[in-house]
């Protein structure tokens, strides 16, 4: 087993293309590390990387105490598992996992027992003379892992290996891949554009945007604590809400657009930094969960009025879309380069969504009110895009 450690690692393409730019993250032995964002933002390009399939353009990456840079892939001795299963049609299951190991001419006693093995991790065994016709999707993800697994890698890597999979067997092998990667204890580096996928599955979550990691922590850090509007608006789901909001000159009240809120001085003890924002813009941030619906006649000064768009209900619980008067914020479509970016706003009409009890008397075309609580309420330096803390 060794680690990974990538120290400012940079990838510029010929044309000038910069993809990575300075990428230092460290995957300890057996961590399950993702890495998460949308697509273009330089996660796969890293991925390839740290397997030997990308040149580094410039810093160091190590694997266990080893300089990797200028070694071969097989040097390296990682594993990657990739989008595509590439399987063998005309092999069976037994076959496929041990493919690998024939071309390094292991003896057949050794590939037996290490197809075997894999097999039992993997919940196979009943399917080791199946030719990949005949398997599910996961059943064919499952085989392209074991093929890895036979390895016996240093470092397993995969790409979005769960992406062609319907939305119930993505769950399943959620699981099943953690499960897994417990159970070999190799260190992983995970590729994803799905956050829920990241959320569920990381030991921690590196999340990119334009070839520049954003912030790097345990999932709920990322939930709890966005380090920037692109975090807070890319990690939940729903994503948080971002509205345009300006503070009374005693920071006293927060106003919202014609609305404004009552905030005490907790909130300035959880978040000293706001106090440099008095008489100021700012961009506040409301995760869904945090909006509970109130009484129509319930008198509060932390009391948000909403027209009700349309309201989804998904069982457990409600997601209630609305508007108000106030001007939302985008963390889309700004320039390529995050220390230049200004905050957009996309809308005359603030837009947003609530998740709420699923008894809740809501309705789509009704005003409703919500409760605000002000300590839970994030902050944001409308200029930097930075958290306010």
């Amino acid at each position: 087993m060794a680690s990974i450690s990538i120290e400012g690692v940079s990838k510029v393409y010929p044309n000038g293309f910069n993809a990575v730019r300075e990428l230092s993250l460290d995957v300890a032995e057996g961590e399950f590390m993702v890495m998460v964002g949308p697509s273009g933002c330089g996660k796969t390009t890293a991925l390839r990387m740290v397997a030997g399939l990308e040149e580094i353009t410039s810093g160091t990456l190590r694997i266990g105490e080893m300089v990797a840079n200028h070694l071969t892939s097989k040097e390296r001795d990682v594993a990657m598992v990739f989008q595509n299963y590439a399987l063998y049609p005309h092999m069976s299951v037994a076959e496929n996992i041990a493919f690998g190991l024939g071309l390094r001419k292991t003896p057949k006693d050794e590939i037996k027992r290490k197809v075997a093995e894999a097999a039992e991790i993997l919940g196979l065994n009943n399917l080791l003379n199946h030719k990949p016709g005949l398997l599910s999707g996961g059943q064919r993800q499952r085989v392209a892992m074991g093929r890895a697994i036979v390895r016996n890698p240093a470092v397993f890597l995969m790409d979005e290996p769960l992406s062609n999979l319907d939305a119930k067997l993505r769950m399943q092998m959620r699981t099943e891949v953690h499960r897994i990667q417990r159970r070999i204890g190799v260190a992983t580096l995970y590729v994803t554009h799905d956050q829920i996928e990241a959320m569920t599955m990381g030991d921690r979550v590196a999340v990119m945007r334009a070839g520049v990691l954003q912030q790097c922590d345990h999932p709920q850090v990322l939930y709890n604590n966005p380090t920037n509007l692109f975090v807070a608006a890319f990690i939940g789901s729903p994503a948080m809400n971002l509205f345009e909001a300006s503070l009374s000159e005693d920071g006293t009240l927060l106003q919202i657009g014609s609305q404004a809120l009552a905030i005490g001085e907790s909130v300035y003890r959880h978040r000293p930094g706001l106090a440099a924002f008095r008489g100021k813009r700012v961009v506040v941030g409301l995760r869904a969960e945090d909006l509970p619906v109130l009484a129509s006649d319930h008198h509060s000064e932390t009391v948000m009025k909403a027209h009700v768009e349309t309201v989804e209900a998904i069982g457990s619980e409600l997601l209630v879309h609305f508007s108000l008067d106030a001007v939302r914020v985008s963390g889309e479509g700004l320039s390529e380069e995050p220390e230049l970016e200004q905050v957009a706003a996309i809308n005359i009409i603030g837009e947003g969504i609530a998740r709420v009890e699923p008894r809740s008397d809501v309705r789509a075309g009704r005003e409703t009110l919500f409760a605000v609580y002000p300590d839970r309420l994030h902050f944001f330096d409308p200029v930097s895009q930075i958290a306010v803390s």
